[in-house]
C-alpha cells in the first residue's frame, strides 16, 4: 500500500532522520543583439501557423529508467501525459554533463566548439552572439525567460540576462543544497533574480515552478520562450517527507526513494506549469518540450568542506537500465535520455521518433517554428526535427560527435558508434543489434574501427579549429 503524493508548504529545513549527518547554521549590460535573420518578415508554414509559445522544462540527472513511459516504478503522470498526448523520441542523445548539454541547446552547435566538455564554472568562452536560440526568437517577437539552473558562467558578462534572456531567476551553478540555495562550498552565493544575488526561502523544486507560472502568467499577448531548468533530481536529495514516503515499499534503498521523491515533485510542479497554460487559455498556442541534460548518475558522496558536511552519501541514485553507463561516461546510459514534445492539435498524439536526434536540433527547429530563418553564416549543425515529429519523414545521415573531458572521445554514424577512451582502448558497438552495448566488435570489425576513427579525429580537428 502507498501513501497519496503529496506537496508541503512547510519551509523550514527538513531532516532526513540519520541520512543528515548534521545541520550547521549557514549569497555588463549588453544591448539588443541583432541576429540576421534570411527573411526581414519570415513566412510561416500552413501547417505551423501562428507563432507558439514555447516551454522547454530539463531535468537535471534524470536517467533512462526514471519515467513511468519507459517502465520506471518512479510514478511521473504529467511527463507521461506529454508522451501520450504528444512524441517521445527513442534516440535522444545529450552530451554526458550538464553545461554542454546547455550549450549546445542555446547554441545549435556541438559544445565542443567552444571548448566545453564538462561542468562549467566562473567562465566561458562561450559569447552572446553564440546564444542563437534565445535572441533569435527574440528578433521574431518572443519574451524570453529563464527559471533554474544556468552553468553557463557565473561572471557577470556571462549570466542569462547578457546571453539572450530578458528574465532570470535561479541559480548560476550547479550542485546547490535544495533549501539554503548555497552552492556545495558553503557560504558561495548562486541564487538570483535578473542576474542579481538575492535570498529566499523553499525548495528549489517549488521556487522554480512558482517562477515558470508567474512568467506564464504575466506574460501579455507576445509569444514568449520559457526556459525551465530544475534542480531535481541532482544531488544533493533534501525531499520532503510528503514525497518519500510513497516509495517506502517501492525501493529498498533510502536515496533511491529521495531520488524517486525528488523526481515525483518534479513531476508534480510540471502540471502545474500545464494548469497555468490551461488556466490562461495558452494551452493551445504552446509547444512544451520535455529533455534530461545527461543520464542518471549511480551514487554520490562529498567531502566534509561541502555543504558544511551535511549530507551522508547517496548509495543510489538514478537507473538508466536496460542501457549500460552513468552519467559522465559516454556509453548510452551516460548520454541517452527521455525526451518528448508536445503541442496540443499540431502534434498527433502517441507520436514516436525512432531515429537519432540531439540537444544541437532544438535551435533550428524552434527558430522556424517560431517563424524565423536559420542564417547559414551561423554554422548550426542540428537539424530541423518537425518534419521527423509530424511527416514520418527519415534523417539524412548524419554523425554525432561527443568530447567529454577533452581526451573521451565517441562518434555515432549510422548503426556503429566508436568509443575512444583516455587510454587509448577503443570499443566498437552496433546499436541497432546491441543497444545496450554489451557486445565490443573492434576486434571483429577492424576495417570499421579505422573508418570511424578517422572520421572521429577529423570531427575533432574541425572543433579545434573553431575555437
Amino acid at each position: 500500500m502507498h501513501a497519496t503524493l503529496g506537496r508541503t508548504n512547510d519551509r523550514s529545513l527538513p531532516l532526513a532522520g540519520s541520512l543528515l549527518r548534521r545541520v550547521v547554521t549557514p549569497v555588463l549590460t549588453v544591448g539588443s543583439l541583432c541576429l540576421a535573420l534570411q527573411a526581414a518578415e519570415p513566412q510561416q508554414s500552413q501547417e505551423r501557423g501562428k507563432s507558439p509559445n514555447i516551454v522547454i522544462i530539463l531535468a537535471d540527472d534524470l536517467g533512462w529508467n526514471d519515467v513511468g513511459f519507459h517502465g520506471s516504478a518512479i510514478r511521473t503522470p504529467n511527463i507521461d501525459g506529454l508522451v501520450k498526448g504528444g512524441a517521445q523520441f527513442t534516440q535522444y542523445y545529450a552530451a554526458a554533463t550538464c553545461s554542454p548539454t546547455r550549450v549546445g541547446l542555446l547554441t545549435g552547435r556541438n559544445p565542443a566548439n567552444f571548448g566545453v566538455y564538462a561542468p562549467l564554472g566562473a567562465s566561458t568562452r562561450v559569447q552572446p552572439s553564440d546564444m542563437r536560440l534565445p535572441f533569435a526568437l527574440q528578433e521574431l517577437g518572443y519574451t524570453t525567460h529563464i527559471a533554474g539552473k544556468w552553468h553557463i558562467g557565473e561572471l557577470p558578462e556571462h549570466r542569462p540576462l547578457q546571453n539572450g534572456f530578458l528574465t532570470s531567476y535561479g541559480y548560476l551553478r550547479g550542485q546547490i543544497d535544495p533549501y539554503t540555495h548555497r552552492y556545495k562550498f558553503g557560504d558561495h552565493a548562486t541564487w538570483h533574480r535578473n542576474d542579481q544575488f538575492v535570498d529566499e526561502c523553499g525548495h528549489v523544486t517549488d521556487l522554480i515552478t512558482q517562477e515558470a507560472i508567474r512568467v506564464i502568467e504575466q506574460s501579455g499577448t507576445k509569444p514568449f520562450f520559457l526556459y525551465v531548468c530544475h534542480h531535481s533530481p541532482h544531488y544533493p536529495l533534501n525531499e520532503p517527507p510528503s514525497w518519500i514516503e510513497p516509495y517506502s515499499e517501492v525501493f529498498e534503498d533510502i536515496w533511491r526513494r529521495h531520488f524517486a521523491g525528488a523526481v515525483s515533485h518534479m513531476d508534480a510542479g510540471i502540471g502545474d506549469i500545464l494548469d497555468a497554460l490551461k488556466r490562461t487559455g495558452k494551452r493551445e498556442s504552446t509547444v512544451v518540450v520535455f529533455l534530461s541534460d545527461n543520464g542518471g548518475q549511480q551514487s554520490w558522496s562529498s567531502g566534509a568542506n561541502q555543504y558544511n558536511g551535511r549530507y551522508a552519501p547517496h548509495t543510489a541514485l538514478g537507473d538508466n537500465t536496460p542501457l549500460r553507463g552513468w552519467k559522465a561516461t559516454l556509453y548510452e546510459g551516460g548520454i541517452r535520455v527521455p525526451a518528448a514534445i508536445q503541442w496540443p492539435g499540431k502534434i498527433e498524439p502517441g507520436r514516436v521518433v525512432d531515429a537519432p536526434t540531439c540537444m544541437i536540433d532544438w535551435a533550428p527547429t524552434l527558430i522556424r517554428l517560431a517563424g524565423g530563418q536559420v542564417d547559414p553564416a551561423w554554422k548550426l549543425e542540428g537539424i530541423d526535427l518537425w518534419p521527423l515529429i509530424t511527416e514520418d519523414q527519415s534523417p539524412k545521415p548524419r554523425l554525432l560527435y561527443w568530447n567529454h573531458g577533452g581526451s573521451v572521445r565517441a562518434l555515432r554514424d549510422g548503426d556503429w558508434k566508436l568509443i575512444l577512451h583516455r587510454n587509448g582502448q577503443m570499443e566498437l558497438f552496433n546499436l541497432a543489434n546491441d543497444p545496450n552495448e554489451e557486445h565490443d566488435l573492434a576486434k571483429d570489425q577492424p576495417k570499421q574501427v579505422e573508418k570511424l576513427r578517422q572520421e572521429l579525429d577529423q570531427r575533432r580537428q574541425e572543433m579545434e579549429s573553431s575555437k
